[in-house]
């Protein structure tokens, strides 16, 4: 906790805006100590951040979203969320759009979370959750998932765009081993620069918001740093012509959504 704390108000402090975290990730105390601490600083104020978590599996009848985003709120010692998502559409957990969404709705009304989010959603479930919040009157401004050179979820990409829906990438460098991508090295190389740094920048071209996860000043400065490089139109068709199709994060046993 002491750890997230530290990693969380160092990253705001270098110049990070966007904090995300969830239920299941059991760190919400340690993102909101980190938040406050930042404040309390003078670094930034509430409003200069956004914040999101997303409503853990167990969690998905309407009554529990209610209840467990106000504790995760008191968690992070915050009055609302600027998105919360759901975290995995698991229906063998109770996850159902028509019952689950309404109350992500309810608690965007009441002013404790700013927008709907999803996150691990496939193209049929993608769209099942756009009509359900078409008929809430709701937005669903971002969908979280494994992004990178390796998996490049084009049609995704696709999806995401048409319906204006920005895509937030999770192990965007790949969980530290961008290093171990030849296409990333030899543009990494090219411009004196990480290959994670590379894989960011590769992310954000494409219209991404990568989340990489660091915990020690110089992986959070380093990564930081992909704002300032820029790629030429070589290095991006180089990336972009990589075939392989690999997942990082193995889904859980209990999901058979095909995302």
């Amino acid at each position: 906790m002491k750890d997230c704390k530290g990693a969380v108000a160092k990253a705001i402090e270098v110049g990070y805006r966007f904090i995300d975290t969830a239920q299941s990730y059991r760190n919400e105390k340690g993102v909101g100590d980190g938040i406050a601490a930042a404040i309390l600083k003078g670094n930034v104020t509430r409003d200069d951040l956004i914040v999101e978590t997303k409503i853990d599996i167990l969690n998905y009848a309407p009554a529990k979203v209610i209840k467990t985003a106000k504790v995760s709120l008191a968690k992070l010692g915050l009055e609302k969320v600027d998105i919360l998502l759901v975290h995995w559409p698991a229906v063998i957990f109770g996850y159902k759009a028509e019952k689950t969404l309404p109350a992500f709705s309810q608690l965007v009304d009441e002013g404790k979370v700013g927008y709907i989010g999803i996150s691990n959603f496939n193209a049929k479930q993608l769209d099942e959750a756009i009509k359900v919040c078409d008929k809430l009157g709701k937005k669903i401004l971002v969908q979280q998932i494994e992004h990178h050179p390796l998996l490049q979820q084009r049609e995704m990409r696709k999806l995401l765009s048409d319906n204006d829906i920005y895509l937030v990438a999770y192990s965007p460098i790949l969980r530290g081993k961008a290093g171990t991508v030849p296409e990333l090295t030899q543009v990494a190389k090219k411009h004196g620069v990480s290959a994670a740094q590379v894989s960011l920048a590769w992310e954000m071209e494409h219209g991404a918001i990568p989340i990489p996860k660091a915990t020690s000043e110089v992986h959070i400065k380093d990564n930081f740093a992909a704002q300032d490089l820029i790629l030429d139109k070589e290095d991006i068709d180089l990336i972009d012509s990589i075939k392989v199709e690999k997942r990082i994060v193995k889904s859980p046993s209990f999901f058979h959504g095909g995302w």
